[in-house]
């Protein structure tokens, strides 16, 4: 069979919701250790809070306590270096659209390690993460020089 007939076969078996990058206002939560919330749950993410990140959405919610974050990152990737076995499922392979994940570690209230992976809509990256560093006291690491560009342009 070709890569043709493969390609237009997953793209039959993968909802669209996880074949496209997220637009608008939307959140996509990926993966993580977010308790009740599923992989590839899309959302809102709410950084009015100045004390906490809040993601929420129809089929769950979590909050990060900036406070407790250990780690930022952002990139075409999702966390390379987290200590979360979190990994980009077969639809990212078949994507042409260029993503935007942020990776956050934290601590818990048990000062455990946690992390979330969060696909951020277009034009959203520099804000969010402007807020989660100024916040967190966190520098945020990028991918490649590439995506630092992306953000700092």
């Amino acid at each position: 069979m070709t890569r043709r007939y493969y390609i237009a076969t997953a793209a039959v078996l993968i909802p669209a919701s996880l074949r496209s990058a997220v637009r608008g206002k939307e959140v996509m939560y990926v993966g993580g250790t977010a308790q009740g919330v599923p992989e590839a749950t899309e959302g809102e993410l709410d950084t009015s809070d100045p004390k906490v990140l809040r993601f929420t959405s129809k089929k769950g919610n979590f909050e990060v306590i900036y406070e407790s974050i250990t780690s930022i990152e952002y990139g075409q990737k999702a966390g390379r270096r987290l200590g979360v076995a979190l990994t980009i499922t077969v639809w990212a392979l078949f994507s042409k659209k260029r993503k935007h994940f942020l990776t956050l570690g934290f601590k818990d209230a048990d000062d455990k390690p946690q992390g979330v992976v969060l696909e951020l809509p277009k034009g959203t990256p520099k804000s969010i993460i402007t807020i989660v560093e100024a916040r967190s006291g966190r520098k945020c690491e990028y991918e490649s020089e590439e995506a630092r560009k992306h953000v700092h342009g």
